[in-house]
């Protein structure tokens, strides 16, 4: 099983999910495949992640920008191999600065951004982590986060560290074959 984790206001119909969709029903593992829809309240995101994972506990993890930050949390407490893709590390600095009405890119729909939003990320913090979980594929030309955030928290684990894109990572399709062999699913 692979489990697709969106970022902050997106949804199961990104770029990024739709593509790994569409390479894993061309591998013939369509029914391998997950992408939740996300709530905007990361708690409750949690609670469904957790959920998924629970009724699959072998399952592998791709994680985009906020996706990544809970790919880590589930990587960590289930013990999973997990794909950031330009993952924050630290949302609730990132997006404190947003507080206020928010409007999903894909949904169309409005909520409101709170500092409860951003004690709930803080919660979700996992500090240390374990190295071999994880496979880092980050732009160094990331408009919306620091990569280097990204290199520092995740050392030791696998990293691609790639010149220049942007946080939208343009470009993912060139990097997916690796991401899902390191998934454990063969391409």
């Amino acid at each position: 099983m692979l489990i697709y984790i969106h970022g902050f206001n997106s949804s199961p119909q990104s770029f990024k999910a739709r593509l790994v969709g569409e390479r894993m029903r061309g591998l013939g593992r369509a029914r391998d495949y997950r992408v939740p829809d996300l709530p905007h309240r990361p708690a409750a995101a949690m609670a469904l992640l957790r959920d998924i994972v629970d009724r699959h506990p072998h399952a592998a993890l791709i994680g985009s920008s906020l996706g990544g930050f809970y790919a880590t949390w589930l990587a960590e407490h289930y013990g999973l191999r997990a794909v950031l893709v330009n993952p924050a590390v630290r949302p609730w600095t990132l997006l404190g600065q947003y507080l206020g009405t928010q409007k999903n890119l894909y949904s169309g729909a409005s909520y409101e951004l709170t500092t409860q939003h951003m004690d709930e990320l803080k919660a979700l913090d996992v500090g240390v982590i374990t190295p071999e979980h994880y496979l880092l594929l980050t732009r160094t030309g990331d408009e919306v986060l620091d990569y280097r955030d990204g290199v520092a928290q995740y050392r030791g684990a696998r990293q691609q560290v790639i010149p220049g894109g942007d946080h939208g990572f343009g470009d993912f399709g060139d990097y997916l074959d690796g991401a899902l062999e390191f998934c454990g699913i063969g391409v």
